[in-house]
């Protein structure tokens, strides 16, 4: 694909992602013709001399890419396209002009590993953000993620269910609801190990579910019982695990040893 032609998808794709809605269909398509065009011109991961235009159009589209990945609910794709900006921010930081979409990438991707419960690499990510202390402290983008893993360590879940209506940017709501998710099934098995029941309306407030047909249909892939009548929510709790004794073996053995014991003495 020629230099001209890259250009041309690379504003189509511009247009199409900037539309209000954006169209989504369009742009996964102008993505998947874009990548291969990056692959064939050495931009995907550019090595040597390229044009500083190149370059740009190269860190955008896979910026957009990044963005498309997460409204269209797919974190793989994310993955793959966060990961192939790392060049651009680390390797071409002094030569590239600021991306406005940076942080807001970097944000995004310290919730994914904390989705994914990876509090370690969260944190070595967080170290290596090539921003002084207290300018990641005013950086909504930054301060969004750092604050809601504090708030997970303290096990303050209202706060987290509070930080979607606080997010710094709409693709931002998608992590913090995955995450909520992930601490609804946490509660859930305090829950089940806590409780034999509980009033209908006290287990929507614990698992922060705003309608009681949420919970109804929260409680069918868990497996709870439902008493519409009563008003009552019981937990399903894994039958205790029985454990055989062979109570025939041991005497024998016990027989033996007192044998063997009678001809030591």
């Amino acid at each position: 694909m020629s230099t001209q032609q890259l250009s041309s998808l690379y504003g189509e794709l511009t247009r199409s992602f900037d539309a209000r809605p954006s169209d989504l269909n369009k742009c996964g398509k102008l993505l998947a013709q874009l990548k291969v065009a990056l692959i064939e011109t050495g931009l995907i991961f550019p090595q040597g001399d390229h044009k500083l235009e190149d370059l740009v159009a190269a860190r955008d589209i896979l910026e957009i890419g990044a963005f498309w990945s997460i409204r269209t609910k797919d974190v793989p794709s994310f993955d793959r396209y966060f990961s192939q900006l790392q060049t651009f921010y680390n390797d071409f930081s002094s030569v590239l002009p600021p991306s406005k979409r940076e942080y807001p990438l970097r944000g995004l991707n310290l919730i994914r590993l904390l989705i994914q419960n990876r509090i370690a690499d969260f944190h070595t990510t967080l170290e290596s953000l090539p921003l002084p202390a207290d300018e990641l402290a005013l950086n909504p983008y930054i301060r969004h993620p750092v604050n809601l893993e504090q708030w997970l360590m303290e096990g303050s879940y209202s706060k987290v269910w509070n930080a979607r209506e606080e997010a710094p940017a709409e693709e931002y709501k998608f992590f913090v609801d995955s995450l909520i998710g992930t601490i609804r099934n946490e509660i859930a098995s305090c829950e089940e190990t806590a409780y034999e029941s509980l009033p209908l309306k006290d287990a929507a407030t614990l698992l922060f579910f705003k309608s009681q047909s949420e919970l109804l249909e929260f409680a069918k892939q868990r497996g709870w019982q439902v008493n519409l009548t009563a008003g009552t929510v019981t937990f399903a709790h894994k039958g205790e695990e029985k454990m055989e004794i062979p109570k025939e073996k041991l005497i024998a053995n016990d027989l033996h040893y007192a044998r063997e014991l009678e001809q030591i003495v």
